[in-house]
């Protein structure tokens, strides 16, 4: 670790953002760590999915709650590309309200659930929904905690893979941060026809560790600039990105920043309005040539209506532009959107600690009166009714 993230963790530890601060920083290590871990898995990972993928008529749905629902809208448009067949991305909180609307057509399904602890109620229950009303599913779980309720339940089924992801990845801060981009990485890698993951891998990490030693005095200065609101934006892949970003900030300053995410193109209809002089806009470049054209025009605009200073790009390929407020992580030209999430979204994980620390609030724990907790409480799960069709 650097000593300028050394002394972002000491600083943050003082002030009860420790855990956040550390794994927030630990990213890239754990990163390595997990392909390695699916390098060593790799002929029992093959032997389960190669049979499903198989079947042109499967259907994989990536489900989650929170942040780790925000895991499969980064993959799924990525996915369906690559795989050339249906990805769905649909959250645990939507399969358990409104099961047989989420699987109204029996057709063989692969549900992979993303969950840190695995002991949201939702987490189990939207598994069960799914063996109830599909006459065929498997489960791919990935998860950070072993005792956890989702990983007791599917460890030892024989319609269900769990991959444990590595133990500094289940997170003890209140935010997602190392849990979601591990998970992230490791669907990816299993699902995504990644033609050399070490190569992969290894840039992701070097950017990254690129990237928490050379801006976090920019994401301070910006942390203490008065700012109100965030707006995040992305297109693809990366509006997953966006949503995931907005919540993260939300999340560690107690909602005290007020955030929003959009598409570039849809920023335009209505939600345009949110922008003040109080307001931060953060743009997630594509790194795809014809869809990048469609954000940079947004950046342009905004710049021309927004006081300087007050729109950040964060972007893979560089345009050209000598603009200090366009961040470019060398060595990530050509790689897939949904790889890009995962170095681009330390840039919202240290907005979020940056700007929860100068409001006073503490990061591992931003509500001590638990209004919302670590791992969600209070939810019901109502019994199923007759299914209908």
């Amino acid at each position: 670790m650097s000593n300028n993230l050394e002394l972002l963790v000491e600083q943050s530890a003082r002030q009860g953002g420790g855990a956040t601060a550390s794994e927030i920083a630990q990213q890239p290590c754990v990163w390595r760590e997990v392909n390695y871990q699916l390098a060593s898995r790799r002929d029992d990972v093959d032997a389960f999915l190669r049979p499903l993928l198989a079947d042109p008529d499967l259907r994989v749905v990536l489900t989650g709650a929170g942040t780790s629902a925000f895991a499969g809208e980064i993959l799924s448009p990525a996915l369906s590309r690559h795989t050339g067949r249906r990805v769905d991305a649909v959250a645990t909180t939507d399969i358990v309200s409104n099961p047989e609307e989420c699987f109204s057509h029996d057709r063989p399904t692969l549900l992979v659930s993303f969950a840190r602890s695995g002991n949201s109620p939702e987490s189990v229950a939207a598994t069960e929904f799914a063996d109830r009303l599909l006459s065929k599913c498997h489960h791919l779980v990935l998860t950070c905690d072993r005792s956890g309720r989702l990983y007791e339940k599917h460890a030892q089924s024989s319609g269900s893979f769990v991959l444990l992801m590595p133990e500094a990845t289940n997170d003890q801060g209140f935010a997602m941060t190392s849990s979601f981009t591990s998970m992230t990485l490791a669907a990816w890698l299993l699902l995504g026809t990644v033609a050399d993951p070490d190569e992969l891998v290894g840039r992701l990490a070097a950017a990254a560790e690129r990237l928490l030693a050379a801006r976090q005095e920019d994401i301070r200065r910006l942390a203490s600039s008065g700012y109100e609101r965030i707006v995040f934006l992305g297109s693809g892949p990366l509006k997953g990105l966006a949503h995931e970003s907005s919540l993260k900030v939300l999340e560690l300053t107690a909602g005290e920043i007020v955030t929003y995410f959009e598409s570039a193109l849809g920023f335009r209809h209505g939600p345009k309005s949110i922008l003040d002089e109080r307001t931060l806009a953060v743009s997630y470049i594509s790194g795809d040539p014809y869809t990048r054209k469609y954000d940079l025009d947004l950046l342009a605009e905004l710049k021309r209506s927004m006081r300087p200073g007050s729109v950040i790009a964060i972007a893979a390929t560089d345009v050209g532009t000598d603009d200090p407020s366009f961040w470019v992580l060398e060595g990530l030209k050509g790689v897939d959107d949904a790889a890009l999430a995962l170095p681009f979204v330390v840039v919202a994980q240290l907005l979020g600690l940056c700007f929860s620390l100068a409001l006073g609030y503490t990061p591992d724990n931003p509500f001590p009166n638990q209004e919302v907790n670590r791992v969600v409480q209070g939810v019901s799960i109502h019994p199923l009714r007759k299914r209908s069709r």
